[in-house]
């Protein structure tokens, strides 16, 4: 049996995907205002809590949307195709920029790519059996990791991981586990993932660059990578991934986080008391997070032990006040906003990262030379928005902005007409 939503879990995801479309989709990159950039290293922005807080949710609406310790082969099966989905989706998203088709080029190879992202997202989105989903979603992961190591040129460098694909793995170990196993448990595999991961990154020498450490490229995370996702890493970096192999292990921490306060929120005792204990989760976890910062800095990049219990401490405090505020104090009114966020928070997730690279991928003649081409996100960001502010931090937050309205005025119509596409 589906449980009953909880607004405030709802409401909170809605912010998140809200914040996480404004993040990465600035007029130009190279003027944002300093809370909207992630850390260059150490450290951690109001930018750097986006993917943390979209793990902690999904680990929290776990214990919603599960039937209770119900463990068989339809479930297991589902579990799977879900993640499977996911993890397709995130792939497709590398993959855009790299579809060839023999004879087709500019605006009509645009337009198969076009076609083609949207028969994805329908086969993967879309409302079909259980069966037809895992063929589907199956089908799809094998042709793009077929590609990715075929030897074609066109995709040797095709990147392999990416946030929904580390989301899509989170989602199936921490689900495996909520199912299987007791809170105790649960909490005792959090604790060997957060500690088992510093010791190894503090202690265990790297191969062909020394002692352990926790810098940028030369750390025992990135090692691994390269080692083996070589050719297929992020493209700012070549050689490590922000959402690499052995940094995904405490990732699962921050779902398991996740679906711990899940099952707080979840459990028969009066609202106040459940507001009094994910309250107080929530200060020791970020106390606990900054007294290991002192020896495992907080790093989004290399998810560190402290920047989990950091982040993880600050989703629950800000999940306690809007819970407060919802399911406690009913003060509801003013959440439809975010609401429509966060009930349709994948394929925003998915077509925010399609537009930016079709809006690139068009060329038209600049206005201003003859002789020049201008993409069209260029040139709605220089010729619409810039004229009109003096600052160009300002104009391109602008752009951020308008395209977050245009993307709220697309989901409150999907709302008012209960549109909800779901993997």
């Amino acid at each position: 049996m589906v449980k009953e939503r909880l607004i405030s879990l709802d409401v909170f995801r809605g912010f998140t995907i809200l914040l996480m479309t404004i993040v990465n989709n600035p007029g130009s990159w190279a003027s944002i205002y300093p809370p909207l950039k992630h850390a260059p290293w150490h450290g951690c922005t109001p930018t750097d809590l986006v993917f943390p807080f979209f793990i902690f949710i999904m680990g929290t609406a776990i214990p919603f949307a599960l039937p209770t310790k119900h463990f068989d082969r339809f479930v297991f099966n589902k579990i799977i195709v879900r993640s499977l989905r996911i993890f397709c989706l995130g792939l497709f998203l590398n993959f855009f920029g790299r579809i060839e088709v023999f004879g087709l080029e500019g605006i009509y190879l645009l337009l198969f790519k076009l076609a083609l992202t949207f028969a994805v997202a329908y086969a993967l989105l879309g409302n079909f059996s259980l069966k037809i989903k895992t063929y589907t979603a199956f089908g799809i992961v094998t042709i793009l990791l077929f590609l990715a190591y075929s030897g074609l040129p066109s995709y040797q460098n095709v990147r392999i991981p990416g946030v929904l694909q580390r989301i899509a793995l989170v989602y199936f170990f921490a689900a495996i586990l909520y199912l299987k196993t007791t809170l105790k448990t649960q909490l005792l595999v959090l604790a060997t993932l957060l500690i088992g991961y510093w010791l190894v990154m503090a202690f265990v020498p790297v191969p062909g660059f020394g002692p352990a450490n926790f810098e940028e490229g030369t750390n025992l995370a990135a090692w691994l990578d390269n080692l083996l996702l070589n050719g297929h890493l992020w493209a700012s970096t070549k050689t490590w991934d922000p959402e690499g192999i052995l940094s995904t292990l405490p990732a699962l921490g921050t779902g398991i986080l996740g679906m711990y306060i899940g099952q707080i929120l979840n459990t028969k005792i009066s609202k106040i008391e459940i507001l009094k204990k994910i309250a107080l989760m929530g200060c020791a976890m970020l106390s606990l997070g900054l007294i290991w910062s002192l020896f495992f800095p907080i790093n989004k990049s290399l998810w560190t032990s402290s920047y989990v219990l950091y982040t993880g401490g600050i989703a629950t405090v800000s999940l306690a006040i809007l819970y407060y505020i919802i399911d406690v104090a009913h003060l509801k009114k003013w959440t439809k906003l975010l609401l429509v966020w966060g009930v349709n928070p994948m394929i925003v997730f998915f077509f925010s990262g399609i537009i930016p690279r079709v809006l690139s991928s068009i060329t038209i003649q600049d206005p201003n030379t003859a002789s020049e081409q201008i993409n069209l996100h260029n040139l709605i960001y220089n010729h619409w928005l810039v004229p009109f502010f003096e600052n160009p931090l300002n104009s391109s937050l602008a752009f951020a902005m308008a395209y977050g309205i245009i993307w709220t005025l697309i989901l409150w119509w999907f709302y008012e007409n209960k549109l909800i596409f779901k993997v």
